[in-house]
């Protein structure tokens, strides 16, 4: 039976979540060239992260810490009147428990594509994210997922819709 996330964890893992969201702009804006290049951007890195999991630790909860290798690829293309950019964060890692030494697998995918008409000055903005930690035996595996869709027609900002789910499984 899967067991939702307290609000306070949740706070802690969306402010991760736009964090590196926020930095992952911030270094594509500054890697971007010309706007009709194909790739701007293909790197790997590496980082050191640590999160409370509140499924971790048979239900008790403990922080989790290691190494994670992420792949950043950004694309950008430019046709008629239509510029698009497409971004795409591949994190990798082990995280150890503190309390336990449980070790956690990490894998997931966030891409966002985003596309603008340069006449009409409208633009759009798609985000899907999933991440896996997966631990050992039943019960302790957390899964957070986030689908957006952003409108933007001026001034005008619409959320068509946003989906944010954090689970025990």
């Amino acid at each position: 039976m899967a067991k939702l996330f307290t609000l306070r964890t949740r706070g802690r893992t969306m402010k991760r979540l736009l964090v590196l969201l926020t930095l992952a702009t911030v270094a594509m804006a500054a890697s971007a060239t010309a706007a009709q290049a194909e790739v701007v951007s293909n790197e790997r890195v590496s980082y050191s992260w640590s999160g409370f999991v509140d499924c971790a630790n048979g239900g008790a909860g403990e922080l989790v810490i290691g190494r994670i290798d992420v792949h950043n690829l950004v694309t950008s293309n430019f046709t008629d009147n239509l510029y698009s950019r497409t971004f795409q964060f591949q994190p990798q890692g082990s995280l150890v428990g503190r309390i336990t030494g449980d070790t956690y697998q990490l894998t997931g995918l966030t891409r966002r594509t985003y596309v603008e008409n340069l006449q009409s000055g409208t633009s759009a903005l798609t985000y899907v994210s999933t991440y896996q930690l997966i631990g050992p035996g039943p019960g302790n595996n957390l899964r957070v997922r986030e689908i957006a869709h952003i409108t933007t027609v001026g001034d005008e900002v619409v959320v068509h819709h946003d989906d944010w789910t954090v689970e025990c499984t």
